[in-house]
């Protein structure tokens, strides 16, 4: 009895001991529509009091909020709506019109928290930005007491799609990476998972129609310990033992949890090309009978293609799709479309044959033809269909979503024609490109896509129509994995730009400020930190904005992506060190000046050193 009464009395007292912490600034992202801060402030403590209006607390939302609260050292127990609570959840019985479906209002009083929305799910992200406002690391720290200035925030998203790709045939990724990437999309209020799921380097859904997707389509020769690109080809009877695919219970189990956090998984099926898995296992639905092999490096061009004039083609692909509409609930099927290199059809008697018949122009047609099969029997089982940009070529109905990769303007032409449109411009949205100084960075696909460039992501470009706008879904990040192989680097690649993307898609494009932004990343970066995710620092490479002061002279602003970055630098072609010039604002210099700069954040010396002469 003297041995629990200790524990008890040793738990209170631990209790008590937790740091406080008091918050005097937000950084929130994406960044609201409207927020107040104000002169008072109320301070939570270890143990607070929730309660819950309209919203049960074996909802979903309601249980991910309390085990959430739960993970950040809070103590929280529910209590009636009619007694005291410290934090006060409401899905409203009369709908505020101002914040639609997704949206919320949250208010931090004197004598309490309240968040407010016309939806669980505007529920969900009222608390998100509440997580926000709260300590960085308080997943790691238990805190007695957080004070918070009082505040009021209104918001709502600017666009419906807010979405995240993920690539896991190039490189296959277990679910357990599946959930934490849902994760990280849920935190910043994204709610779209892209889920491309097959191509030329692997099948990763279970099929129980056509078992050999699985036994040979799911797996490759394993060349992992080597770079992509040089692998070298696979030996006579060399074993494939790299690959795998998730069960299906596996999908069910994933499906959930995203719909826990308000995000529909949307299927990819890649079809007529990128269908070397397909055609390993079964070489007869191609065109010249085999054989193929998964690939295991980079496949270019993609000559695997479907044969479009084989009716078995069509029996193949319904029956997958059968299967696909089982397991996923989404309202949208990705079926593809982009980068079918057609050659194969030129030359295949059943493929022309097909194109007499329909009376269809070229092959180009003949592949609208095929995906509009596809179309017109999802649509039966009231699926809408999503393809990439070049699907438009051969031909779409009006009810099939437009995915537009190859730059905003395939996008505004198919939303101009009346197709509805998610944007995922290359430029702005391939998080697979490198994001800094390709010299300091791990082997990526290439491209440069720094935060800064994906901040200047917007779907919808000024002076756009407003039909043409009306159109425009959203848009969403891309991550290929060709060159990743792993969690922690396909992380570092979509962290922090995710987040610029974010913000690109919630936030109207007035409330958006990238020095704002920048700093709010930092805060940012050390959230992630303590929920174990692996992200870039960003680009130290030197930005300059040169001003003419006379025919010699000219006033130089040096600037690194990254805040609170010391810029060392010389004048005289010496090497820079710590001991060098420091920069703290603008210089003048005279025209052809060489100047040598080594970046210093966080006390390390980052990239190496960079060379300029100013012109």
């Amino acid at each position: 009895m003297k041995k629990t009464y200790f524990l008890i009395v040793l738990v209170l007292l631990l209790a008590g001991c937790g740091r406080k912490a008091v918050i005097t600034d937000f950084n929130i992202v994406p960044e609201p529509v409207f927020m107040v801060q104000k002169e008072g402030v109320f301070t939570l403590h270890g143990s607070p009091k929730v309660s819950m209006v309209n919203l049960g607390q074996n909802s979903p939302i309601a249980k991910y909020i309390m085990k959430s609260m739960r993970h950040g050292h809070l103590h929280p127990s529910l209590v009636s709506a009619a007694e005291k609570s410290d934090i006060e959840i409401v899905v409203n019985d009369t709908a505020n019109p101002e914040i639609g479906d997704e949206g919320y209002v949250l208010e931090v009083r004197s004598d309490g928290i309240r968040l407010s929305a016309n939806t669980e799910q505007g529920v969900f992200y009222a608390y998100q930005t509440l997580v926000q406002m709260l300590p960085p690391d308080i997943t790691q720290t238990n805190y007695s007491s957080i004070t918070l200035p009082e505040c009021t925030i209104l918001d709502y998203p600017r666009f419906a799609w807010r979405g995240a790709h993920l690539d896991v045939c190039r490189h296959f990724f277990p679910a357990k990476f599946v959930k934490k990437y849902i994760d990280v999309m849920a935190n910043y209020k994204l709610n779209k998972l892209h889920f491309h799921l097959t191509d030329d380097h692997g099948w990763r859904l279970p099929s129980d129609r056509y078992p050999k997707l699985n036994t040979i389509g799911s797996w490759r020769v394993d060349r992992d310990d080597q770079p992509w690109g040089q692998a070298t080809p696979p030996q006579p009877d060399e074993r494939a033992t790299y690959g795998g695919f998730y069960t299906r219970e596996e999908i069910a189990d994933l499906v959930d949890y995203a719909a826990a956090r308000g995000i529909e998984i949307i299927p990819e099926i890649e079809i007529p090309g990128h269908c070397c898995a397909i055609l390993a296992a079964y070489p007869k639905l191609s065109c010249d009978g085999g054989p193929y092999e998964v690939q295991i490096g980079p496949y270019w061009p993609p000559k695997a293609i479907l044969c479009a004039g084989n009716d078995s083609t069509l029996v193949f692909l319904k029956a997958v799709f059968d299967e696909v509409v089982e397991m996923f609930p989404s309202q949208y099927i990705h079926i593809g479309g982009d980068e079918a290199v057609k050659d194969m059809w030129k030359g295949c008697l059943f493929c022309q044959r097909r194109i007499r018949a329909e009376h269809l122009k070229d092959e180009e047609q003949l592949q609208g033809w095929l995906m509009r099969q596809m179309e017109d029997y999802l649509k039966e089982k009231g699926k809408t269909v999503i393809g990439w940009d070049e699907v438009m070529e051969g031909g779409m109905s009006k009810d099939a979503v437009i995915m537009s990769w190859r730059g905003l303007q395939p996008g505004m032409d198919a939303a101009r024609d009346g197709h509805r449109v998610i944007m995922c411009p290359t430029e702005y949205c391939y998080l697979d490109y490198y994001q800094a100084d390709p010299r300091y960075q791990p082997a990526s696909i290439g491209g440069l896509i720094t935060l800064a460039k994906a901040y200047e992501f917007d779907p919808v470009p000024i002076g756009t129509n407003s039909y043409v706008a009306a159109n425009v879904l959203g848009g969403q990040c891309n991550l290929w994995t060709e060159y990743i192989n792993t969690p922690t680097h396909a992380e570092y690649m979509l962290l922090p730009r995710m987040l610029a993307i974010s913000e690109c898609l919630w936030t109207p494009q007035d409330k958006k400020d990238w020095h704002h932004f920048r700093r709010k990343i930092e805060d940012q970066k050390d959230r992630l930190a303590a929920k174990g995710y692996n992200y870039c620092e960003g680009s130290f490479t030197p930005h300059f904005r040169v001003t003419r002061i006379d025919d010699n002279t000219v006033n130089v602003a040096i600037e690194t992506e990254v805040p609170n970055t010391y810029i060392f630098y010389t004048t005289d072609l010496s090497t820079p060190t710590r001991s060098s010039s420091i920069y703290i604002g603008p210089i003048n210099l005279e025209q052809g000046t060489h100047i040598k700069i080594l970046p210093v954040y966080n006390g390390q010396e980052r990239d190496s050193i960079y060379e300029f002469v100013i012109k």
